[in-house]
């Protein structure tokens, strides 16, 4: 089973990939992406923004972006690069199957699986 990937963290980190990754919108999620040459892990970060709803409805957005990722990183093997998956009011919504399709699809656009 190929390893989990590491988290981002600290500010710095996600602006660096939002400034200098590559950007895809599915109907789900935004993924942005960075790819690293010299990591020997993915790392992953997460975002909600206030505008999605309160507290409760943004770590159920967030749960539901990790439990798609788990499932894609099981099926793939991801490049050795940063990525930010960013969820929008329509990722709470949308079936989970579907959810799990997009992130598969933006993974696929931004050129993170290998």
């Amino acid at each position: 089973m190929p390893s989990q990937p590491d988290k981002l963290k600290k500010r710095p980190e996600f602006l660096r990939v939002a400034s200098r990754g590559r950007k895809v919108a599915v109907p789900g999620l935004v993924l942005q992406v960075l790819a690293r040459e010299e990591a020997e892990n993915s790392r992953v970060g997460y975002t909600v923004t206030k505008k999605v709803g309160n507290a409760v409805v943004r770590n159920r957005t967030r749960r539901r972006l990790r439990a798609a990722l788990r499932i894609v990183a099981a099926e793939n093997v991801l490049s050795h690069s940063d990525l930010v998956l960013i969820g929008r009011d329509a990722t709470r919504k949308r079936d989970f199957p579907a959810l799990v399709d997009d992130l598969r699809r933006a993974l696929r656009k931004g050129g993170a699986l290998s």
